[in-house]
């Protein structure tokens, strides 16, 4: 652990969350995603401590990044799903830790309490109660959940507790933070963006077919012979899902050697 390079967060004038030391991979497949999720979870120290044989010692954060959009809009569609193992809370006094396992205990137990407060401020939020400042910069994690905590996101929680009569308190104690999750209610919208890229690439098709349209008005078009066989199956393709089309407003483009075609 002491040879990954520690993370920075860096906010812009937008408010937007930026990661230094952190890298994006794109991932085609499922296998690909499984991949990375295993690659970041070999990153975690585990250790036995008097109440868990194989207690993870971190928390872990799996952010998978989407996009979507249909054929020719300039409308895209962006979402972000976080996949959080937040590590268990122990009772030092009980556990009777030392050392490294002590020190990372209580590390653990001040990032959950920080992330406590952020919740607990959203719970008053929602309550109708005077809070309004929500302490997300208190710790990294939660400034790396703030989307899903409070922001335009649907957030659901998996509590695990111990049935046994010895840890009763710490179930408790994870039953009452899981309700106060619950309790959270955010307005959440649709992240619909005009795509810039898309936009471009739109107009400069544009001002080629318009280009090309000059030059057959003017009468500079060079003589071309006959159709070749990928051109004719693509104009094939194209006439037929302009036929199937149900939308009256719905055109197609043959380029710059005819105008735009309308229903």
């Amino acid at each position: 652990m002491e040879d990954l390079p520690q993370v920075y967060i860096q906010e812009d004038e937008d408010q937007n969350i930026n990661f230094k030391n952190l890298s994006i991979h794109r991932a085609a497949t499922e296998e690909e995603a499984l991949n990375l999720l295993f690659l970041g979870d070999t990153n975690r120290t585990v250790s036995e401590t008097p109440m868990n044989q194989a207690s993870t010692r971190s928390h872990c954060i799996f952010t998978i990044l989407l996009e979507a959009r249909r054929a020719g809009s300039d409308k895209v569609r962006r979402s972000k799903l976080n996949l959080v193992d937040l590590a268990g809370s122990e009772r030092v006094a009980k556990t009777g830790v030392d050392g490294t396992i002590l020190k990372e205990a209580k590390y653990i137990n001040l990032s959950l309490h920080y992330l406590e407060q952020v919740i607990v401020a959203l719970q008053e939020r929602n309550m109708g109660l005077s809070r309004g400042h929500v302490p997300y910069r208190n710790s990294l994690m939660t400034m790396v959940l703030r989307d899903s905590l409070g922001g335009n996101c649907k957030t659901v929680m998996v509590a695990t507790a111990s049935g046994e009569g010895q840890n009763m308190e710490e179930s408790i104690s994870t039953c009452r933070f899981a309700q106060r999750v619950a309790m959270i209610r955010n307005q959440v919208s649709v992240n619909e963006q005009v795509d810039p890229a898309a936009i471009i690439r739109r107009l400069k098709q544009e001002v080629r077919d318009l280009k090309e349209e000059l030059r057959l008005v003017r009468g500079d078009a060079p003589e071309r012979g006959p159709l070749t066989t990928n051109e004719l199956d693509r104009l094939t393709k194209q006439l037929l899902a302009y036929v199937d089309e149900p939308d009256q407003t719905a055109s197609i483009n043959l380029g710059g050697d005819m105008m735009v075609i309308r229903a």
